[in-house]
Order: C-alpha cells, then sequence, then structure tokens
C-alpha cells in the first residue's frame, strides 16, 4: 500500500529551503519527478556560473521527494549518501531535474537525478550538465 498522491505544490511545501531557493516540481510520480530552477545572479558564484550547491540542492531535493513518493504509509526519509557529477556550467537560462528511481528496497531507496540545461534558441537538444545518484534511508 503506499500513501496519498500529493500535488506538486504540497510536496515543495514540506521543504522549505527547496521553495526559498526557487526549485519548481512540475511533475511528480512515483517513477518519476521533474522540475525546474532559474539560473538567477543570487544563485551564481564567480562569473555568473550557478553555484553547484544549488544544482545539488535541486538535485536532492527532485530525489527526495521521488523517494517520499515510493516509502511505506508511515515512513520517513532522509538522505544519508549524494554523489554529483557536473559536466559543464550554467550561465543563463534554467536548468531541468529528471529525478528517477533506482532501486526501491526495505531499508534503502536509490535515485538518480539527471540535470539538463533547457534548450537555447536554435538549440532542440537539452544539454546534459550535471547527474547525482543519492541513498535515501528509509525510516519507520
Amino acid at each position: 500500500m503506499t500513501r496519498p498522491q500529493p500535488t506538486p505544490e504540497e510536496l515543495l511545501g514540506l521543504m522549505p529551503f527547496a521553495k526559498e531557493l526557487g526549485i519548481v516540481i512540475d511533475t511528480a510520480t512515483r517513477q518519476e519527478v521533474t522540475g525546474r530552477l532559474e539560473w538567477s545572479p543570487e544563485r551564481c558564484t564567480a562569473g555568473g556560473v550557478l553555484h553547484g550547491g544549488a544544482l545539488v540542492t535541486f538535485a536532492d531535493s527532485a530525489a527526495g521527494i521521488c523517494a517520499y513518493l515510493n516509502l511505506p504509509p508511515g515512513a520517513m526519509t532522509s538522505t544519508i549518501e549524494l554523489k554529483t557529477n557536473f559536466f559543464a556550467a550554467v550561465r543563463g537560462g534554467e536548468v531541468l531535474a529528471v529525478a528517477r528511481p533506482l532501486h526501491v528496497g526495505r531499508t534503502v531507496i536509490v535515485v538518480q537525478t539527471d540535470l539538463f540545461a533547457a534548450p537555447s534558441a536554435g538549440d532542440a537538444a537539452r544539454r546534459r550538465v550535471g547527474q547525482t545518484t543519492q541513498t535515501q534511508a528509509v525510516i519507520g
């Protein structure tokens, strides 16, 4: 048995820091969570590059929602391990996240989150800018 399906807005409401950062969740199912994070100067490091910490927070938030949706009733989750590879800098536009479960077990859930730069004018393909794999504990 699984818990009732909350809306993306309700899920984001459970994570005030993610909401404060400007993360938007577009879709949220047990199989896939998608969202967006706009580039802004307040989220950057030197040279106008979107800060890696903002990208990791984005990926962790999307994966946390994915894990949450796969929990048994009454359980909670917490990230216990996270690894991110960065492939390209983000200097504008928005980043898209796609989080999918790789393993849903009794004690841990492993989620992979792919981060893409949104296609720019004249560019039909999304450009992968990072990938995060994390382990979420199943608590309770």
